[in-house]
């Protein structure tokens, strides 16, 4: 399995143009928010709000961060709560939860896309499905680094 680091250099490859940087900043906690948002809105058996398959996911995704990096899967913990606290916001609003979930995903990708073409890269993904998991925190790696933190 590759390091934290290795995986972090092989997605900033195709990340390098301030444009797409700065789009993939704002779409990709959006992208998953809104993945947490339609997972959310499936019907499930738990009856907490708070329990759905969008925190299973959560989960499950911060369980394969720390395979890659404790610090990261803890930091990727954090933000991922932040973005059921936003879920359940979303829910509140009077437009449904999958609705504005499905909203937010497409225009985020359409977004995500637009800065790949601008970059003049494919995305990530198209090499390795993984890197889908990689963008969350390679963001997050890069606060990190701006902080002092070790990952």
């Amino acid at each position: 399995m590759r390091t934290a680091q290795e995986w972090l250099d092989a997605y900033g490859q195709s990340h390098q143009n301030p444009t797409n940087k700065t789009i993939h900043w704002i779409c990709i906690p959006a992208i998953v928010m809104s993945i947490f948002g339609l997972l959310g809105a499936v019907p499930s058996p738990f009856e907490s709000p708070w329990l759905h398959w969008g925190t299973l996911l959560a989960i499950g995704a911060v369980g394969y961060y720390a395979l890659i990096s404790i610090p990261l899967a803890i930091g990727m913990a954090a933000v991922s709560g932040v973005m059921l606290l936003l879920v359940q916001a979303l829910a509140a609003l009077p437009i449904p939860l999958w609705a504005s979930s499905l909203g937010i995903f497409v225009v985020a990708w359409i977004f995500q896309f637009i800065g790949h073409k601008i970059e003049g890269q494919k995305p990530s993904f198209f090499e390795d499905l993984q890197f889908l998991m990689i963008g969350p925190m390679w963001l997050l790696a890069a606060l990190y680094r701006r902080a002092g933190i070790g990952y």
